[in-house]
């Protein structure tokens, strides 16, 4: 078991279910704008490098054009439908069992969404700090804001652990040099984690409480 006194979590496919509702979300957005609708499968392809790239990519280049009204259809959309969002299973359990350590949420996502989100489903207590895409002026891979966090902070990256449930996430820990334990169960593809070579891996959240001390 490692000692960890600050766990870093993704939200989106590590925390909460959300690739559904985020289909749901852009493909909303898509038929406010006069588009056709798209797979989850194929939408949650683009998910995890931020709201942008995911529009961007769900629009393809033929209608970039319609960029900003899609955006602002798929915003009202997510403030409106928050409760689409579920938590995965042993969630809860495990936020409470780590209550006495440090935790915050990292993501590509809008801070806005973030914060909304863990509102929502009834968490948002449980973390220290939340820093969303739209935050800094790098997201992950990049460790810029690992680092910004652990410093914030003031503890030492040896006492810091990254969890999440893609590729990014697993980078962005190494680039920071904490240790990272990816989730299998998300949006990611297991193939492209295990490529990463994550410290640890495992299918269920729950069992963080077997590798963090």
């Amino acid at each position: 078991m490692k000692y960890v006194e600050l766990i870093i979590f993704d939200l989106d496919g590590t925390l909460v279910d959300s690739k559904e509702a985020i289909a749901k979300g852009i493909n909303f957005a898509l038929k406010k704008v006069g588009l056709k609708e798209k797979s989850v499968k194929e939408i949650s392809s683009y998910i995890g490098i931020g709201v942008d790239h995911l529009i961007k990519e769900s629009l393809g280049a033929e209608h970039k054009n319609l960029f900003e009204r899609t955006k602002s259809a798929l915003e009202n959309y997510r403030r409106e439908f928050a409760n689409d969002f579920v938590l995965y299973p042993g969630v809860k359990e495990m936020l409470e069992y780590f209550k006495d350590k440090r935790k915050v949420i990292i993501t590509n996502g809008k801070h806005e969404f973030a914060l909304l989100t863990l509102k929502e489903l009834g968490i948002s207590d449980y973390f220290d700090d939340i820093l969303g895409g739209d935050d800094l002026e790098c997201v992950k891979p990049s460790a810029c804001p690992l680092e910004r966090i652990v410093d914030k902070l003031d503890i030492d990256k040896e006492r810091t652990i990254m969890v999440g449930d893609m590729h990014l996430d697993v980078l962005a820990g190494k680039n920071a040099g904490i240790t990272t334990c990816a989730v299998t169960y998300g949006i990611g593809k297991k193939e492209d984690i295990l490529k990463a070579r994550p410290d640890y891996v495992i299918d269920d959240i729950v069992k963080l409480k077997k590798i963090i001390n």
